[in-house]
């Protein structure tokens, strides 16, 4: 069992615990905004995001191509956060580390694969 007492975030209840998350979210995507990748994709994101309501049919569609785009972010977040648990540990090079760092990497290029796949195909039925 995890000993609440240690932690004063465990506390909080109701409308704080939502307001501290939220601030803690706010803070999360401000940290990632400093990673080039995480800007890259964003800045991608900024562009493909108003296009899915051009190209998209109906809702179905739009949502489709909108939350490719998203997962891509999200994906990238997962993998920054890994990234810095592993250099939180240490800098000396381990197998382990580097094999998270590898899977947290897979998981990005998967979901951009997955993100051109969906756009390719609707840029091919809409063209």
């Amino acid at each position: 069992m995890i000993d609440q007492s240690s932690n004063p975030q465990k506390k909080r209840t109701g409308i704080s615990r939502v307001l501290h998350a939220f601030k803690y979210s706010l803070q999360g995507l401000y940290s990632a905004f400093y990673e080039p990748a995480f800007r890259q994709e964003l800045w991608l994101s900024v562009l493909l995001i108003p296009a899915s309501f051009w190209i998209g049919n109906n809702w179905v569609e739009i949502s489709l191509l909108s939350a490719s785009v998203f997962l891509v972010l999200i994906v990238e977040l997962l993998n920054t956060g890994l990234e810095s648990a592993i250099d939180r540990i240490g800098p000396q090079w381990h197998d382990l580390s580097k094999r998270c760092k590898d899977l947290g990497s897979a998981a990005v290029l998967l979901s951009l694969v997955l993100c051109a796949g969906i756009w390719c195909a609707a840029l091919y039925h809409y063209f």
